[in-house]
């Protein structure tokens, strides 16, 4: 089913988690490629206005999809209460100490009932995060659900934490090309090639596997 988004209601942008979530400001039915969709503008928490076709994006409703609250409404910096529901992954993630809740990987990054290609491609989408700057700060938005990390950690912190990341990204990277060498060896080449907004990193990663960075 195809979910219609109205005016105020609370998104997420899935391959993006480090925007946080969106409200929905305005909401225009089009046709994309013949097909009918919603041209959307997003004021997401972290990465201000957007303008999305569902067609091209499969955004979440946030939480119960509630209406708007406050762009800023979040307590001490944490993300909505929704994300942190019982069984969700950063609910999972904030019960942890913060040395494995920085260091741990994305489901989408692992869940073996997912393809390996999808898997292969969430793990390539990961190096568009570094410890440099605004890259690091929406990688700590992504792991703890925070809009603003650095009301909790400081850079430094956040630098060093992004390290034990960095190796399990690579570590996993690893593991995943084992795997499409022996079931596809052209899968991660065509990756690299097809999927929009490919970090430039992920090439760099592809040939040198055991890079930290």
């Amino acid at each position: 089913m195809t979910t219609t988004f109205n005016f105020g209601d609370r998104v997420r942008h899935p391959a993006r988690p480090e925007w946080g979530e969106a409200v929905v400001t305005s909401s225009q039915g089009v046709t994309h490629e013949g097909k009918p969709c919603q041209r959307l503008t997003l004021r997401f928490d972290r990465a201000g206005i957007k303008t999305i076709l569902t067609s091209v994006v499969a955004l979440e409703l946030a939480a119960d999809g509630a209406p708007d609250t406050p762009a800023n409404g979040h307590t001490n910096g944490q993300a909505p209460a929704g994300d942190h529901a019982p069984g969700s992954w950063l609910a999972e993630a904030a019960a942890l100490p913060p040395e494995q809740m920085f260091a741990r990987l994305p489901e989408a990054t692992r869940d073996r009932f997912d393809t390996l290609e999808d898997r292969l491609k969430a793990t390539l989408l990961l190096y568009r995060f570094s410890d440099q700057g605004a890259a690091l700060l929406d990688w700590a938005a992504m792991q703890t659900g925070m809009a603003d990390p650095l009301s909790k950690f400081s850079r430094h912190e956040l630098e060093q934490y992004f390290l034990r990341f960095a190796d399990q990204r690579a570590d996993h990277l690893r593991t995943l090309l084992a795997e499409a060498a022996k079931k596809d060896p052209d899968l991660p080449a065509r990756l690299l090639k097809t999927t929009p907004h490919m970090p430039a990193a992920a090439a760099a990663a592809v040939k040198n596997p055991r890079a930290r960075r």
